[in-house]
């Protein structure tokens, strides 16, 4: 065998430890777990930020300070270019219909409709807020932006 005969791919792969197959193969008895405690048990997986039954960095750091999670308003959201998926003669568009006919995922209360895209429709829409460019791309083509 000489050198260039050699894969690149020779010595990457080491074949793992078979444990637990006795004296003789090298991992038997405790099969590398050693004694006692949780961590040599079946079933045992460490938890997140689990220290060793040390109290976790987490608890012991002070919590202070203001967050605004609880708080925040958040929109559906749906752009004007999407609009055009709507079908048939709808007096008006507002989330019920666009969450009942699939065009947006109704996590919130609240519609927000974005200028992307290019309407082609004239059609009444009840939204939150609009932006400046969809309300003018709606109100172009004849239709009607309520806030609502």
């Amino acid at each position: 065998m000489n050198l260039n005969d050699l894969n690149k791919r020779a010595g990457k792969y080491k074949s793992r430890k078979r444990v637990g197959r006795g004296h003789a193969a090298g991992g038997g008895k405790t099969a590398g777990r050693g004694m006692n405690g949780a961590k040599s048990r079946s079933g045992w997986k460490r938890k997140r930020g689990f220290e060793g039954g040390q109290t976790p960095l987490f608890q012991r750091l002070p919590k202070r300070g203001f967050s605004n999670v609880r708080f925040r308003v958040s929109y559906d959201i749906i752009n004007v270019g999407d609009l055009n998926q709507v079908t048939g003669d709808v007096a008006v568009v507002n989330l019920e219909y666009l969450a009942t006919h699939g065009l947006v995922k109704k996590r919130h209360s609240r519609l927000k409709v974005l200028g992307s895209g290019k309407l082609d429709l004239k059609l009444v829409v009840e939204a939150a807020k609009f932006s400046n460019s969809a309300r003018e791309q709606i109100e172009s083509n004849g239709g009607e932006a309520k806030t609502v």
